[in-house]
C-alpha cells in the first residue's frame, strides 16, 4: 500500500471535481504539510492551482476570479475560521473537503453562514473508491453464497455507512432472482456500523487467547511469526492457529489467559502420568516450556500442545516485560469508570514508569483523551515526545471523539453499573480485569429486543422488519476487533433462535488501529513510532 500515492490521488480528485479555471488551495497548518509532501509546486501549478493560503491568515486579499478548494481538518478552530470566511467570501465558489467526519451541527452552521450561496460542495470523511468496491464485493459475495437478500440498516451518523448500504443494495437488487426466498422466512438483516462510533475498544488490551495472540504477536491469515522469540526452535518460527484444524485452539480461543494456561497444564499432566515417577511438577508456564524442551518424544507426539505452550509462554513473557496487567487495570478504569482525578493520577503514574512501552504509553493517553476530552492536554508529556504524541492524540479525538460519535459511548453511571470481574489462573498469572463491553454489545442487544432506534439506525428503503431478526450480519467500517467477536460469540450462545455473523474491513490490534486512525485523519505516525508486537490488522 502506497500511502503517499493514495493521498496524492485524493488531492487530485478534489482539484478535478472543482472543474476548469484558476484555483486557490485553502489549508490549515497540518494539511499544508500533507500537500507539500505529496506535491511539488510545479506539479500542482499544472492543475491550475495558482495560490496557496492558510485558512487562519488575516492578510488574504479578495480574489473573486478564483475558485477555492478548502482542505481542512474538522477542528472547531477550522470550522469557525470557515464560518467567518463564508460570511465574507473572498473567492467566487468554495469546494470544501474535511480530512475526517464533520458533525451535522457544524454542517448546519456552515450552511447558515453561506448566505451568499458560494459553497458548491462539502465533503467529510469519505470512501476511497477501491475500498468501497472491495467492501461491497465482500458483503455481496457472502450474501449471494448464502442466497440471502437482507434488509439493511445503517448508522445514520456515518455517511460512509449509508454509502456502503446503498452500494450493497444496488448489487443485490440486480441479482434478486438468485436469492432463495421462503414465504414464512424472516428476512436476514445487514447492520452496517462505523468504527469511529467506538474508538475505545480497539485501544484496550483484550485478554482472551485469540485477542491476546493478535495484540501481542499478530495474526495474519491464521499465521503467527515467532521468529523473534528468544531461543525459538526452527520448526516453531511460524505456526498456524486455526479453529478449523486445531481442536485445542477451537476450544480455548474465547477463554481468558489463566484458563488457557490451566488447560495446557492439564493436557501435559495427562501425558506425565505415563512417565516414570519423580518428574518435575508443572507449577508455571516456565515449567511447562522446560518440560517440552526436555522431552523430544513428547514434542513429536504432541506438536499441537508444543505449539500452544510456546505461544502462551511468549505471551506470558510479553505480559511481564511490558507490565500489561498494571496497564490493563488502568485501561479498564479509563474505559469503564467515571473518576477523573483517580484516572489522571493512574495514567501519570504509569507514564513515569521507564518499563512502559511507547505503544502502551500512547494507548493510555489516547484512552484518557477519549474519556476526558476537555482535559486531554494535561496528560501529555513535556519532553521531545510531546509534539508527536499530541498529533496522535488529536487524531484519535478527530476520529472518534464526542463530536463524531453517533451513540452514547460513555455514560456517568459506568462506575456504579459495572462490577470488577477477576479470573484466577495458573501461578504467575495475576487477576485480569475484563469490565469493558464494546458498544456493539448494547447495539446488538437493542436490535434483538426490537429497541434499536430507527432515528439512529434507519432502514435503507421504505420497508422495515416487524419480527425479531433471526440472521444478523454485522459489518464494521474501519475494522472489527476480537473483543467484539467474543461479544458476538456470547450472544449467539445465549440467544436461542438468533444467529449473528461479524465482519469488517479489517480485524484490528492496537497498532493497526492507530495506523487506520492516522491515515484516515491525514496525519503521519512519524515513521513507525508506535512500536509494538502486533502486526497490521488482517484485511478481509
Amino acid at each position: 500500500m502506497n500511502v503517499t500515492l493514495a493521498v496524492k490521488q485524493y488531492i487530485s480528485k478534489m482539484i478535478e471535481n472543482s472543474g476548469p479555471g484558476m484555483k486557490v488551495l485553502l489549508m490549515d497548518k497540518e494539511t499544508t504539510s500533507i500537500v507539500s509532501v505529496v506535491y511539488t509546486q510545479s506539479e500542482i501549478l499544472q492543475k491550475e492551482v495558482y495560490l496557496f493560503e492558510r485558512i487562519d491568515s488575516q492578510s488574504r486579499d479578495s480574489m473573486k476570479h478564483l475558485k477555492a478548494i478548502c482542505f481542512l481538518r474538522p477542528t472547531k478552530e477550522n470550522v469557525e475560521h470557515l464560518i467567518q470566511e463564508l460570511r465574507r467570501p473572498k473567492y467566487s465558489v468554495y469546494f470544501i473537503y474535511f480530512s475526517n467526519v464533520i458533525s451535522k451541527s457544524e454542517i448546519k452552521a456552515l450552511a447558515e453562514a453561506d448566505e451568499q450561496e458560494v459553497v458548491a460542495e462539502v465533503q467529510g470523511r469519505s470512501w476511497e473508491p477501491s475500498m468501497l468496491s472491495r467492501c461491497t464485493q465482500g458483503l455481496t459475495s457472502v450474501l449471494l453464497a448464502l442466497k440471502k437478500c437482507p434488509m439493511i440498516r445503517y448508522q445514520l451518523s456515518s455517511d460512509m455507512s449509508k454509502r456502503l448500504a446503498e452500494s450493497v443494495k444496488q448489487i443485490i437488487t440486480k441479482e434478486y432472482e438468485l436469492f432463495d426466498f421462503r414465504k414464512t422466512e424472516v428476512p436476514p438483516l445487514l447492520l452496517i456500523l462505523d468504527r469511529s462510533d467506538d474508538a475505545i475498544t480497539p485501544l484496550l488490551n483484550q485478554w482472551t487467547y485469540q485477542a491476546m495472540v493478535h495484540e501481542l504477536l499478530g495474526l495474519n491469515n491464521n499465521r503467527i511469526d515467532l521468529s523473534r522469540v528468544p531461543g525459538i526452535s526452527k520448526d516453531l518460527r511460524e505456526v498456524v492457529l486455526s479453529a478449523e484444524n486445531d481442536e485445542f485452539y477451537a476450544n480455548n480461543l474465547y477463554l481468558n489467559f489463566g484458563e488457557i494456561g490451566t488447560n495446557i497444564k492439564n493436557l501435559m499432566e495427562d501425558f506425565q502420568k505415563k512417565r516414570p515417577k519423580g518428574q518435575q511438577k508443572l507449577e508455571s508456564i516456565t515449567d511447562m516450556k522446560a518440560f517440552v524442551d526436555n522431552y523430544p518424544q513428547f514434542k513429536k507426539m504432541s506438536g499441537t500442545v508444543s505449539k500452544h505452550v510456546t505461544v502462551v509462554g511468549e505471551l506470558s513473557r510479553l505480559v511481564s516485560e511490558r507490565q500489561l496487567m498494571e496497564v490493563s487495570e488502568v485501561e479498564q478504569e479509563l474505559a469503564c469508570q467515571n473518576d477523573h482525578s483517580n484516572a489522571q493520577q493512574s495514567v501519570r503514574r504509569l507514564l513515569q514508569n521507564p518499563r512502559l512501552s511507547e505503544l502502551d504509553a500512547v494507548r493510555l493517553v489516547m484512552l484518557y483523551a477519549l474519556r476526558y476530552e476537555r482535559h486531554s492536554s494535561s496528560i501529555l508529556p513535556s519532553d521531545g515526545r510531546a509534539e508527536q504524541e499530541r498529533s496522535m492524540v488529536q487524531s484519535v479525538v478527530e476520529y472518534g471523539g464526542k463530536r463524531v460519535r453517533g451513540s452514547d459511548l460513555i455514560t456517568p453511571t459506568d462506575a456504579v453499573a459495572i462490577t470488577k470481574q477477576f479470573f484466577k489462573g495458573l501461578k504467575g498469572v495475576e487477576n485480569v480485569y475484563t469490565q469493558h463491553q464494546p458498544l456493539l454489545h448494547d447495539t446488538l442487544d437493542q436490535l434483538i429486543k426490537g429497541r434499536l432506534r430507527d432515528g439512529q439506525f434507519p432502514y435503507l428503503g421504505a420497508s422495515s422488519l416487524r419480527d425479531r431478526p433471526q440472521d444478523i450480519l454485522v459489518f464494521v467500517i474501519g475494522g472489527a476487533t476480537y473483543e467484539e467477536a467474543l461479544t458476538v460469540y456470547n450472544l449467539n450462545r445465549t440467544t436461542p433462535g438468533v444467529r449473528i455473523v461479524l465482519g469488517g474491513s479489517s480485524i484490528h490490534n492496537t497498532k493497526s488501529f492507530l495506523e487506520e486512525v492516522m491515515l484516515t485523519t491525514g496525519h503521519s505516525t512519524g515513521g513507525d513510532r508506535a512500536h509494538g508486537s502486533g502486526r497490521h490488522g488482517n484485511r478481509r
